[in-house]
């Protein structure tokens, strides 16, 4: 378990993680989302004991990792798949870290042939792509056994067979008990994925709720209609204040419920031939959710 509590982190005047509490339980994977610089890499970083709080704390299992004497064997992290030697071969890279922590050897090749990486295993880290170094640093992260786990985008550079991997890998770790937490911008795998969230913006805490529940609190619901007379349904339904959208043949209407739609079409006698509510996707719940705290927002999005 992971318990974050009033986590803080200032650089000089800039204020990174700003009084965050959440808890990541055991046996289940947690998604860890929010824009580009909430703070989310700061926050993995403090958890990991590679940064420093200014206030608050954050432990694993009760304990903070740096008081951990053999960390891997208590958590195992994936933050940069490309922060490696390159001129180290698999094998000798992860025997290193297994030696450091006490690991037995054998644990090694058991990660290496986990991850797709046996074959590869003799073969310099520079040469890898991308992927395969996505699947490394998952095997270092293995490598303890740990009961907790932290990926930063793993991702990153995998192939579709390479994320059904993952995914299945991450269900797998949560099966048996352990703590997962991910973070990843891949809105559509964490919706496949992830069973909690801890949503964060401008360091701030937006959410630390089921999956569900978080995508339930989106206000933007559509409503997807077919008739045979969308011109004169899309003018009806503009001047009751809806938002109404073309697509490819089939109008997405926003801001009316689905039995007022219904009420005025038959007050006007337009023929509908379907008519569905469409509840927000964990995509739109969090661009909706999150539209205060984007750091670099498009015009489209203000």
């Amino acid at each position: 378990m992971i318990e974050a509590n009033e986590l803080t982190k200032r650089y000089g005047k800039t204020l990174a993680v700003d009084r965050l509490s959440f808890t990541v339980r055991p046996g289940r994977v947690t998604g860890f989302l929010g824009p580009n610089g909430s703070g989310k890499s700061t926050t993995l970083r403090l958890i990991l004991g590679l940064h420093t709080p200014t206030a608050g704390a954050v432990t694993v299992d009760g304990l903070r990792f740096r008081d951990r004497p053999r960390g891997l064997r208590h958590v195992g992290a994936l933050l940069d798949a490309a922060d490696v030697h390159g001129g180290r071969t698999a094998r000798a890279h992860l025997t290193a870290l297994a030696r450091g922590n006490r690991i037995p050897r054998t644990r090694v090749a058991e990660v290496l042939a986990e991850v797709g990486l046996a074959d590869a295993a003799g073969r310099r880290i520079g040469g890898y792509s991308l992927g395969m170094k996505q699947r490394l640093g998952i095997a270092a992260a293995l490598l303890g056994d740990p009961p907790v786990l932290l990926f930063d985008e793993p991702l990153n550079g995998l192939d579709p067979e390479g994320v059904k991997w993952v995914r299945g890998l991450f269900r797998r770790l949560a099966g048996e008990g352990r703590t997962v937490f991910v973070s990843s911008h891949l809105m559509s795998e964490m919706e496949h994925t992830a069973d909690d969230l801890v949503v964060i913006g401008r360091g701030e805490l937006i959410a630390a709720e089921g999956l569900k529940d978080f995508a339930a609190r989106a206000t933007r619901l559509s409503v997807t209609v077919r008739t045979p007379d969308p011109g004169a349904l899309t003018s009806l339904l503009t001047a009751e204040g809806a938002a109404v959208r073309d697509e490819e043949g089939l109008l997405a209407v926003t801001g009316l419920p689905a039995a007022r739609i219904s009420e005025l079409a038959m007050r006007e006698q337009i023929l509908l031939h379907e008519l569905t509510t469409r509840t927000a996707s964990l995509e739109e719940a969090f661009m909706e959710l999150t539209a205060g705290s984007v750091e670099y927002a498009t015009e489209e999005h203000r």
